[in-house]
């Protein structure tokens, strides 16, 4: 019916105008700024704080803000976007212009096993390293990366070798190893308990989880890396075509 208001709608304007007007003042922020106390903000908006608040929340889960416990509420750093291809984390974040840190939190020769040895085509009693990084961007935590390759293809590698190096560059000139093609899993989770607290993000934060299989040039399974990247930092692009378009540049490997 004309001029019937639709019960709720007042207050979902309210909040979209609060939404509105809280992405511009964003602009006018830098990363790290705090955002005015809730009272002061609900005031200076004209809304209620149960909206503002709605409003905050919906900013927090698009990575726009991010809440720090008894400090308050800032303005989180851009996402990160990037593109599905066949590269290093290490080269991915310098053609993005932020500075890449790899720290190795664990590093281990074991038994493939079942399991990992269908991933890697190599027999379960087969000796592979695994090596888990904490993987920064310009010192922030950005995702978490265990990396399992056989130990034979990378003779003498250890946990200080892959201190703010890139596998893949390290694969390419010290062990004459380059990848020719691979195949990643992404799905949405949540961070456990040692995942937030590597990450630095609350528990059960958002996060995307990679799993990827790569081949070297002869068909060799050089690795399996399996990447918990935090949901809030990390934003995937992808270019797409119709079928039969030939690839242009920077397109998937």
């Amino acid at each position: 019916m004309t001029g019937t208001a639709t019960p709720g709608s007042g207050t979902t304007t309210k909040y979209r105008s609060a939404h509105a007007e809280l992405l511009e003042r964003l602009e006018q922020l830098g990363v790290g700024d705090a955002l005015p106390a809730e009272r002061t903000l609900a005031a200076d908006l004209g809304v209620s704080r149960m909206t503002l608040r709605r409003a905050v929340d919906e900013l927090v889960r698009e990575g726009r803000l991010v809440r720090r416990q008894g400090a308050g509420t800032f303005v989180a750093a851009p996402k990160i976007a990037a593109s599905l291809h066949v590269s290093s984390f290490s080269e991915d974040m310098r053609r993005r212009g932020h500075v890449p840190h790899s720290r190795t939190v664990a590093f281990e020769e074991m038994f493939a096993g079942p399991q990992l040895g269908r991933r890697l085509d190599v027999s379960p009693g087969a000796r592979v390293l695994r090596v888990e990084r904490l993987r920064l961007a310009d010192e922030a935590p950005m995702a978490i990366e265990t990396l399992h390759v056989p130990t034979d293809l990378v003779p003498g590698l250890s946990g200080e070798d892959l201190v703010d190096a890139s596998f893949y560059e390290l694969l390419s000139t010290r062990h004459g190893i380059v990848l020719a093609r691979g195949l990643q899993e992404i799905e949405p989770t949540v961070t456990d308990e040692r995942e937030s607290a590597l990450l630095e993000v609350p528990l059960h934060s958002p996060a995307f989880l990679f799993e990827r299989t790569s081949w070297d040039g002869q068909g060799r399974t050089v690795e399996f890396v399996r990447s918990v990247y935090r949901g809030d930092r990390y934003r995937l692009t992808a270019e797409l075509r119709p079928d039969g378009a030939a690839p242009g540049p920077g397109g998937a490997a």
